[in-house]
């Protein structure tokens, strides 16, 4: 079976404060994309032996993989090991904001329920999602947006009837997401930079993350202003705990010519794509 694992951008993210288990209470719109992994997986019947490969040589392939602890968990809440084979061919970068590991355990989890005949519904396999990742749950969904509560993984389906053209910019650095999080308390703003919520149709683009990734990585703020300053910038953002900032464009072109504009602003080392929010 050959699924499609889409990327996701928050259009917002809201941080309510700290929770007794250490994680934080958010607010979140996620909204997935055209852009995605390919995820293959095949059911190999009896034996337990799992054959994990994938494209990007600076993935692990052990049990620190969403994917891999999606089909671990998988077959512990139904009781049945099997032999399988996956393979990740990724085009979401790691690191990024963009739920590349979430939605390839969430893809997991659907393929090897289909394969081994569907002895899980969805709310299951939701529940699930949720104790490998905050956003796993998100792409369980039959839904291009989701609103997350919780730690995130309370989900919604979300009404969402626009298709809207972006650019995503990665630098060529990750951020860790606990990182991110853990300093968001005792973070300030930059002056000069706007953080202020971004009115838009689909809602108020904010995300509360910015805070302190912008302190310590200054390329973040400085290309959200540069991007910003741009007329065909409808809105800019980081996306989840970054490193990825979007640019939500009125038309494809501009969204093409806004990549032309980054590749030359930004340098080689930057990953800059264009993409769709998904319909």
């Amino acid at each position: 079976m050959t699924l499609h694992s889409p990327a996701k951008i928050n259009l917002w993210l809201r941080i309510l404060g700290k929770r007794s288990d250490g994680f934080h209470e958010v607010q979140t719109r996620l909204c997935r994309l055209a852009l995605g992994d390919t995820v293959e997986i095949e059911h190999r019947g009896a034996g337990t032996h799992v054959s994990l490969t994938c494209s990007d040589p600076t993935v692990p392939l052990d049990e620190s993989n969403l994917a891999l602890r999606a089909l671990r968990a998988f077959e512990s809440r139904t009781g049945k090991q099997s032999s399988w084979r996956i393979h990740l061919e990724k085009k979401i970068p790691a690191g990024a904001g963009l739920g590349g590991g979430s939605s390839n355990a969430a893809t997991v989890l659907k393929g090897a329920n289909q394969l081994a005949g569907s002895p899980l519904s969805q709310t299951q396999l939701i529940e699930l999602g949720a104790q490998i990742g905050s956003d796993v749950p998100c792409f369980l969904l039959d839904s291009p947006a989701a609103d997350g509560a919780g730690r995130g993984e309370q989900v919604t389906p979300a009404d969402f009837p626009w298709q809207l053209p972006l650019v995503l910019i990665k630098p060529p650095f990750p951020i860790p997401t606990p990182w991110a999080y853990k300093r968001w308390a005792g973070s300030k703003e930059i002056p000069g930079i706007l953080y202020a919520p971004q009115l838009c149709p689909w809602g108020a683009m904010v995300n509360d993350l910015e805070r302190p990734v912008f302190e310590k990585f200054l390329l973040l703020p400085t290309l959200k202003t540069w991007l910003l300053e741009h007329g065909e910038v409808r809105a800019a953002l980081m996306s989840g705990s970054g490193s990825t900032l979007f640019a939500i464009t009125q038309t494809s072109v501009q969204a093409a010519e806004m990549a032309e504009k980054a590749r030359e602003w930004c340098g080689e080392t930057s990953w800059i794509q264009t993409t769709m929010t998904a319909g």
